[in-house]
């Protein structure tokens, strides 16, 4: 391995170089994100509206759309150094062994228990609940990254946390379950017997292995009626890309240390919380005209909700219970195949994200499964850290870059965000191993199906 004399293997900021404030994007956009409706009214949800749903001061962080700098709480900042700065790392090894011209980094967010980036927001959203002086939280959570994050969030804080977690997640990822109620939390496989939207759910749809969209709508359901309780999302919103953005400040800061400036900036792409977060800063350059960026987002071609789905209102939750929210859908009605990433297997997208595409300031592409798990495979032998399913899909784009670069023979500077570890995910592994893994693409009548669902008012298009 030949290695740069002025370019570190790892790149560590100082404890006191970290970010003291978290940056919001939307501040320095041009075409503001759709607001989010009132399912029953269609009209503009304002504080007190969410805040029946929401923490206050999260709602504040959600309708922020001038403030570019949000400080950072000491609480917050005090438990981040526990684990951040997370390293920047040069894949000096991956580039050797694809003999590449490209240079390759990567942000890797895996370095705390819980396994992944998630921890950035649900610490922070914990905070506010205790602050506000709630009981308790309830939230969904998919592979379990962020149901895992929470409930080490809630322990911290001492606050009661409910977890809806996909039921084919929660019988694919037993250990990652069993991490979550080691700290506390409580654990029920969605759609369930539990809620009243549950029940429909089951009734409607039965045997279903789930989804993103149902467990929501089950923790909102029970977030709203228990007194004490507020519900807490892991991706999608403002408020969570915001809290996000401290991955994308500190690679930022330790790119410029040494005078690297990537050209492609790639982020595996569910709801949009880690790949919001990365390109954040240098989404802000590109939008204030002063740097040029090429941004990929990658999602799973069994859940395309960029590169298949529609622009347009939408619920973002399957019980239909959920404000409305203008982005990049498949449909609420519409229930992923069970693959195996399952933080990506989400409806729709992050409304900021969203419109942000919608104007050409990033790209999409959609990766089907064992693609994803070949690129994780040759990426944990090379590189030697176990990927996660989500975090494959910006490998294998990273991977295909720099192959391009190679046959190209272009010099282009690759940053991707490496957004967990797989350590719970092995069935997933053994299936890829074992030859069962299967690549499912939804038809276009199944897509079809969740777009006539899609709502139906004056502007919910467009």
């Amino acid at each position: 391995m030949k290695q740069d004399d002025q370019i570190p293997y790892k790149i560590y900021l100082r404890e006191n170089e970290m970010p003291a404030a978290w940056y919001n994007v939307r501040a320095d956009m041009k075409q503001k994100p759709a607001p989010l409706l009132n399912p029953a009214t269609h009209q503009p949800m304002g504080k007190e509206d969410l805040s029946a749903v929401f923490c206050e001061e999260l709602v504040d962080q959600e309708l922020n759309e001038t403030d570019a700098y949000i400080e950072i709480p000491q609480e917050i900042r005090n438990f981040y150094k526990m684990y951040r700065p997370s390293p920047l790392v040069r894949a000096y090894c991956l580039e050797e062994k694809l003999q590449t011209p490209a240079k390759i980094y990567y942000k890797f967010e895996g370095n705390n228990t819980s396994g992944s980036h998630k921890l950035n927001s649900a610490i922070a959203q914990a905070y506010y609940a205790k602050k506000q002086g709630l009981k308790g939280v309830t939230t969904e959570t998919g592979a379990g990254q962020w149901g895992t994050a929470l409930s080490m969030a809630c322990s911290y804080f001492d606050l009661d946390c409910k977890v809806y977690m996909v039921k084919v997640s929660y019988e694919q990822k037993p250990f990652r379950r069993e991490v979550m109620r080691t700290y506390g939390a409580s654990v029920t496989p969605s759609p369930s017997e539990t809620t009243a939207v549950g029940q429909r759910i089951l009734k409607e749809h039965p045997g279903t292995s789930g989804s993103l969209g149902c467990a929501i709508s089950e923790a909102v359901e029970a977030a709203t009626s228990n007194e004490g309780y507020r519900y807490v999302l892991g991706s999608v919103l403002n408020q969570v890309l915001l809290h996000q953005s401290i991955i994308g400040l500190e690679t930022k800061r330790a790119m410029d240390k040494y005078n690297i400036t990537p050209d492609i900036i790639i982020g595996c792409a569910g709801g949009g919380s880690n790949l919001g977060g990365l390109i954040a800063p240098f989404m802000g350059e590109k939008l204030r005209g002063e740097k040029d960026y090429r941004f990929i987002a990658v999602e799973p071609a069994s859940c395309p909700s960029f590169t298949r789905g529609k622009f347009a209102y939408d619920f973002c939750d399957t019980g239909n219970i959920c404000p409305l929210a203008k982005m990049y859908t498949l449909g609420s009605s519409f229930i992923p195949s069970a693959n195996h990433a399952g933080g990506l297997r989400f409806h729709g997208m992050s409304s900021t994200l969203s419109q942000l595409y919608h104007d050409g300031l990033m790209e999409a592409r959609a990766v089907e499964q064992t693609a994803v798990f070949e690129a994780a495979e040759q990426f944990a032998r090379i590189e030697g850290i176990l990927p996660a399913p989500e975090s494959s899909h910006a490998i294998r784009a990273a991977i295909d870059e720099a192959m391009r670069c190679k046959e190209t023979g272009e010099e282009k500077t690759i940053l991707f965000g490496l957004t967990g570890t797989g350590y719970f995910d092995m069935v997933a592994y053994e299936k890829f191993h074992n030859g069962e893994m299967s690549d499912y693409l939804p038809t276009d009548a199944e897509l079809q199906a969740g777009f006539d669902a899609l709502p139906k008012f004056p502007g919910c298009e467009g």
